[in-house]
């Protein structure tokens, strides 16, 4: 789970989630009010996910449709929707993108 880098509190599970899905760069501590950025780290590390929902469609175009594909797409969505605060790092200081 992330610890803000100001006032050093753990966020819970519920907090990273919900934080994560802001719109603005930034996410603001629930304890202390400072914003705080995700890491570049973090944000590769995210992106990873990115890709592999195109790939497994495409996977589903080619192949034919198959409901194992969508099944394995369905779950991995899944699966790293729940463990994503788990990997989330943050800092005072917006990074560069990449």
């Amino acid at each position: 789970m992330p610890t803000c880098q100001n006032c050093d509190n753990k966020w819970s599970w519920k907090q990273t989630f919900k934080k994560s899905f802001t719109l603005g760069t930034g996410m603001t501590c629930p304890f202390c009010g400072v914003k705080q950025y995700i890491t570049p780290r973090s944000r590769k590390k995210s992106s990873l996910v990115a890709f592999l929902a195109p790939t497994l469609l495409l996977l589903n175009l080619f192949f034919g449709p198959s409901l194992l594909i969508l099944f394995i797409l369905i779950g991995s969505i899944s699966l790293f929707l729940g463990l994503y605060p788990f990997y989330i790092e943050i800092s005072n200081k917006e990074g560069p993108f990449w």
